[in-house]
């Protein structure tokens, strides 16, 4: 890490949690910060779900909520980006504070309530971007919405011919009730409506759907049972947790979805069963408390055929991404690995 960012990310450490977040987009959409461009190499360069990715190591939803750094973020070492969560109508979210730093656990709580300017001016943002790297939208819901199901549609016939692909997330725990659409029937209902959109869009994208780590395992079977009978992409796995095992930080009681590293073992534990119900037949993207190069390659080895990353950005900046894209080329090459995809699943028998 160089010294100006750890100056930068010193002084961001100080500021309010959601403040920081704002000038750290800012300082992307000004390129204050240095960017190193697409990482790849032969090893690195994959596909997933019909996407060709420079590398496997993508940035998860959340950070870009709007759609406004899509340049810089192409060119920060990422293999794909994925924005939003976006709603069919502008949403505040929920009361403030609502995000927390848990610096002694590398960890962060948020309650944000899916706020954005909504999928119009979001589209509007997505419509303009160059070609590059892979870009994907998080589509969500309006809290008041009667229609939850529809709203997903709505953002996904908005925004859906402007990227690569969309990711429906039913797993924020942020927005009361939502994850109810996790149950079997619900989700089936969910995923007949956004399939029957997703095939008249003129240009179809993959469809992603987006699961807690705070599944019960007959819950998941019943997750990974359902995505597989609609012919689903791709599963993202995982969001945030409710759980607060072993937690130091003074705002660990905070209520909110807690992402970093102390989602790991968890996340990668549902990563690891959903491949095994899958049983190899639908590309996972393993996400949560991926803070190092290792961490990235144990959720290849456990089932995920690329990675997202987020919170660690917090502690450790966007040059994260970079390093973890090249310390990823180096332990394929230890191991032997001519491509991701000969190591995927190779060690999923240690997570269960």
């Amino acid at each position: 890490m160089s010294l100006v960012e750890r100056a930068g990310l010193y002084v961001l450490g100080a500021l309010d949690p959601e403040w920081a977040h704002w000038l750290a987009l800012r300082a992307l959409t000004c390129e204050l910060a240095p960017l190193p461009g697409p990482i790849s190499t032969p090893r690195l360069a994959t596909r997933l779900a019909g996407l060709s990715l420079p590398n496997p190591v993508g940035l998860a939803a959340g950070f870009d909520k709007n759609a406004i750094a899509i340049s810089a973020l192409s060119r920060a070492g990422f293999g794909f980006i994925e924005l939003g969560a976006a709603t069919p109508y502008p949403q505040a979210g929920n009361a403030k504070p609502r995000l927390f730093r848990l610096a002694e656990d590398r960890a962060v709580i948020n309650r944000l309530g899916f706020n954005n300017h909504g999928m119009d001016i979001i589209a509007d943002h997505l419509m303009q971007r160059a070609d590059g790297i892979p870009v994907g939208l998080n589509l969500g819901a309006n809290k008041d919405s009667p229609d939850w199901p529809g709203d997903f549609a709505s953002v996904l016939e908005t925004c859906g011919p402007f990227v690569d692909f969309a990711t429906v997330n039913i797993s924020s725990p942020n927005t009361e009730g939502l994850r109810d659409l996790q149950g079997k029937d619900a989700l089936t209902r969910l995923l007949a409506d956004i399939t029957t959109h997703q095939k008249r869009l003129a240009r179809p994208i993959p469809v992603f759907l987006k699961i807690a780590p705070d599944l019960s395992d007959s819950d998941l079977a019943d997750v990974a049972e359902v995505a597989m009978a609609f012919g689903i992409d791709g599963v993202i796995a995982t969001n945030t947790t409710v759980a607060r095992a072993r937690l130091k930080s003074a705002q660990r009681a905070q209520l909110g979805g807690l992402s970093g590293a102390p989602l790991f073992d968890q996340s990668t534990r549902v990563l690891a069963r959903l491949s095994r119900l899958t049983q190899g037949r639908m590309p996972l993207i393993g996400v949560g408390g991926i803070g190092s190069a290792q961490d990235a390659y144990a959720k290849i080895k456990a089932g995920a055929s690329a990675v997202q990353l987020y919170t660690a950005m917090v502690f450790d900046g966007i040059a994260l991404t970079a390093r973890i894209a090249q310390g990823l080329d180096a332990l394929l090459a230890r191991d032997g690995f001519a491509t991701v995809t000969e190591a995927v699943g190779t060690e999923n028998d240690r997570w269960q």
